[in-house]
């Protein structure tokens, strides 16, 4: 069975830091492309940030650029995001998620696996 189980957020105040960690187990993630996107209420689920299998592409979206790093580890089937320098707007529910076919895109639909989320909070 596959899994994708995020872990590590929580509340932080602004300017503060943040570091979520996906663990892939059922198959082997290496040639996956991995991504994270966030939700907030009422929005849709926005792309943040995605990494190659070999980690030669990496994509942002602007807002976080400068301010989050993907990273991959593919020994132990494992995706972070450090994320620096918080803003109450990144205020979301932040999803895991891999593409078997290595793409690192966008839109959501790409994605055949997900994990359940983790909430991050950011009090101004």
């Amino acid at each position: 069975q596959v899994q994708l189980v995020e872990s590590g957020g929580g509340l932080v105040q602004a300017g503060g830091s943040l570091r979520l960690t996906c663990v892939a187990s059922g198959r082997t993630f290496g040639s996956d492309a991995m991504a994270w996107f966030r939700q907030a209420p009422g929005k849709e689920r926005e792309f943040v940030a995605g990494i190659s299998g070999a980690a030669f592409r990496i994509l942002y979206t602007p807002s976080v650029k400068d301010r989050f790093t993907i990273s991959r580890d593919n020994a132990k089937n494992a995706v972070y995001l450090q994320m620096n320098s918080l803003k109450p707007e990144d205020t979301a529910v932040y999803y895991c998620a891999a593409d078997p076919l290595g793409r690192v895109q966008v839109g959501p639909s790409s994605y055949d696996y997900w994990g359940q989320g983790t909430q991050v909070t950011v009090s101004s």
